[in-house]
């Protein structure tokens, strides 16, 4: 199994409007072959925020390396990628596997 952690750090004001392009790109994740979990998360209210407001993480887990791999590779995250290049100030990928 491959773990995920992307942590994307919008330009100021953008986030929501990346998680909006997120959002609707989640079925075509979701269907693809390997894919165990792929969501957005946020700092949570009530805890120190780690995080801050223009940044949110995607929790990633896949069957495999070759999963993952053609999850980059494939037309809809392209498409988004486009759609969002403009509104990401940075983008750190830690590509885990378990202990």
């Amino acid at each position: 199994m491959i773990h995920v952690l992307a942590i994307i750090t919008a330009k100021p004001g953008m986030r929501e409007r990346i998680l909006e392009h997120f959002r609707a790109n989640l079925p075509a994740v979701h269907a693809e072959q390997g894919c165990i979990e792929y969501v957005p998360v946020v700092d949570a209210d009530g805890f120190p925020a780690l995080n801050g407001p223009d940044t949110f993480v995607v929790v990633e887990k896949w069957e495999s390396a070759d999963a993952l791999k053609a999850h980059a590779a494939s037309p809809h995250m392209a498409a988004y990628a486009a759609k969002t290049r403009d509104m990401i100030a940075s983008r750190k990928i830690h590509v885990l596997s378990p202990a």
